[in-house]
């Protein structure tokens, strides 16, 4: 391990794949789009289905339209002869962090942990309001693009940024997406019209399917697995106000506790995958994080930005953030992780490599 554990076992992310990220696969079921992601993120392990200790995954059931539908990709995963296996109604990410915990109290020593999510059938923007107070916001329908432009609203009145800082973010985004072959926008995108002001079209995320996976190993396993494991040395994550009106949304202040429970600000960082659907959500997630500065690589996978799969693009940002300390581009690495309207909820990891 880099640095002394404050967990009782040393677990790392030994292997990340995910699928192309996709306005449509309209041809594809849920479990034909699972599939092959779990057959790769497996054989970067050596692993078989039925040596993996614990399998967790995220997903929507609001997504799919049904219920339970996370349980037909078991059908991808191969539940028989039986598996220890869990579910989460959150992005994979919390799935990881079950995952984790599971691995912690010494009932498994690896974990599949795999998520997805197929925005393309409806208006995930309208979606996405059943997320709200069921009695007072909801039935009045404000959707996530509307939310999210009261938070850049609310930015640009306290003076933290402006239009042209906002579209700056979109456009570094998806340059950075260029060398990323499984993103859904690549390069220039035209800011284009206003979406809800002040958010114009290359200040929102792109609507699309996509899936993500990662496998998880303890000690001298995650060694045998992976040639430099992405150590999880912190993670934790915190919740707000249900309301977006009884917040600060020019702050988040559980981003920056569970960052603080992580260990974020022990060491410096040099990579930061911020889930930051939203141009403005990566102003407040760098105010939270502490990432002033320029010696650290933000979203060089580009990010939410670039490709924005509902219910994995937070468990992508772990894995692109392990990619890199497993490809040695990378020592220490912050993810991020949010659910809910307005960063509500927000989930923080560290990761690190043992130095060559």
């Amino acid at each position: 391990m880099p640095t002394t554990s404050r967990y009782a076992r040393d677990v790392a992310v030994v292997a990340f794949a995910q699928s192309d990220h996709r306005r449509r696969s309209d041809e594809l079921s849920e479990v034909e789009m699972v599939m092959p992601v779990l057959h790769r993120v497996l054989e970067q392990t050596g692993l078989k289905a039925g040596e993996i200790g614990f399998t967790c995954s995220g997903s929507s059931d609001y997504l799919a339209g049904r219920a339970f539908s996370f349980t037909m990709t078991l059908d991808g995963v191969g539940a028989w002869p039986p598996i220890s296996e869990s579910h989460v109604e959150m992005d994979g990410a919390w799935a990881l962090y079950e995952a984790w915990v599971k691995i912690q109290t010494g009932e498994a020593d690896t974990a599949l942990v795999y998520s997805y999510g197929k925005s393309s059938p409806g208006s995930v923007r309208d979606v996405l309001t059943r997320q709200l107070d069921p009695y007072y916001l909801a039935p009045l329908w404000p959707d996530s693009v509307a939310l999210a432009a009261l938070q850049a609203q609310a930015l640009i009145d306290a003076g933290e940024t402006d239009e042209a800082g906002l579209a700056a973010i979109g456009a570094r985004s998806r340059t950075a997406a260029e060398a990323n072959p499984h993103a859904q926008l690549r390069g220039a995108v035209a800011q284009g019209d206003y979406q809800v002001r002040p958010l114009r079209t290359g200040d929102c995320p792109p609507i699309g399917d996509g899936v993500a996976a990662v496998v998880l190993a303890a000690g001298d396993t995650a060694r045998r697995l992976c040639p430099r494991p992405a150590w999880i040395t912190g993670i934790d994550h915190r919740i707000e106000a249900h309301g977006p009106g009884l917040r600060d949304l020019t702050d988040s202040p559980s981003t920056r506790i569970a960052a603080e429970h992580a260990g974020v600000f022990d060491a410096p960082v040099d990579t930061a995958e911020l889930h930051a659907p939203f141009s403005s959500q990566e102003v407040v997630l760098r105010k939270a994080l502490g990432l002033g500065g320029d010696g650290v690589a933000v979203n060089p996978s580009g990010g939410a930005l670039a490709a924005n799969p509902v219910m994995a693009a937070g468990l992508i940002r772990i894995g692109e953030a392990a990619a890199r300390i497993h490809r040695g581009e990378s020592d220490r690495a912050v993810a991020h992780a949010t659910s809910g309207p307005c960063l509500q909820q927000n989930l923080v990891a560290v990761l690190e490599g043992e130095p060559a």
